[in-house]
């Protein structure tokens, strides 16, 4: 079965679902998003990072979790992950305090370490290990507006984690025509979390990165996207661009490192389609 298949199947075989997005201040607080892709290299840390960075100049308070073993969230903010003495380990097996975690750099962030690779194994005997994060996330969710997850790639247990504790979900997608399968999966995945966890979580919208315009192959990738997942794929396009990668070595978000290049103006764009879709809902 060829990947236009899966994902006419998809179309056709659930009722059509619009993009639902939440008020930027819910009752309970923050916005949760995770941004989740079990593929990797589609741009999910660069991603979290630069669109907190785009909300948090819009004035808006912003914290990120990074929930990846990698770490590279916290790389990118100029922070050591080696050299931190706790971390999101600590808060979903230790219950620490995850206030005791977080790190004041351009953008509050909740810190990863590379003991997280453990966190599956060692909260597999734990009850409610599926919900370690949402309770974790209770007692900050009134001093942000929006809390953005950058999670593994993968569909383990921390990324439904993740997905427990969201109001929604951000897929980023590379366009590339392999790569769209993925997005059948975890909207299954979605589909398991709302019957069992988490009732509210829906995909908030699918964001096109490292589209490169000069290629047939990744036109014809978008236009297939946009075709099968038509009102959930933001307008934003996140293109190619050496600035993305340089930006993590400076420890800061693409935002400050090229303020008026392209990419910046793009995560500048999809911060405006994300505060404004959830005005739009409330």
């Amino acid at each position: 079965m060829t990947v236009a298949t899966h994902l006419e199947n998809h179309r056709y075989g659930h009722e059509p679902e619009t993009r639902r997005l939440r008020s930027a201040a819910p009752t309970r607080g923050a916005d949760v998003l995770a941004l989740a892709n079990q593929k990797g290299g589609v741009a999910k840390t660069t991603s979290t990072l630069n669109l907190g960075a785009a909300l948090r100049e819009r004035g808006l308070r912003v914290l990120l979790i990074d929930l990846d073993p990698q770490s590279n969230l916290t790389m990118s903010l100029g922070i050591d992950p080696e050299t931190v003495e706790r971390s999101m380990f600590d808060v979903l097996v230790h219950k620490v305090p995850i206030q005791e975690i977080i790190a004041h750099a351009e953008v509050d962030i909740a810190v990863g370490s590379i003991d997280l690779a453990g966190a599956e194994l060692a909260l597999a005997a734990t009850i409610g290990r599926e919900r370690a994060l949402e309770k974790a996330l209770m007692p900050v969710l009134q001093e942000y507006d929006y809390v953005l997850i950058d999670t593994p790639p993968s569909l383990g247990l921390l990324t439904i984690n993740a997905l427990s504790a969201s109001d929604g979900v951000i897929v980023p997608v590379q366009c590339e025509y392999l790569s769209l399968r993925g997005l059948v999966q975890l909207e299954n995945t979605l589909q398991m979390i709302r019957e069992n966890l988490n009732p509210r979580v829906r995909i908030r919208g699918i964001l096109p990165t490292m589209l490169d315009n000069r290629l047939v192959h990744a036109r014809e990738a978008l236009d297939l996207l946009e075709r099968n997942f038509a009102g959930r794929v933001f307008k934003t396009r996140v293109r190619k661009t050496v600035r993305l990668a340089e930006a993590p070595v400076s420890g800061v978000s693409v935002l400050t490192y090229d303020s008026a290049g392209s990419a910046a103006r793009a995560y500048r764009d999809l911060a405006e389609e994300v505060v404004n879709g959830a005005k739009e809902e409330s």
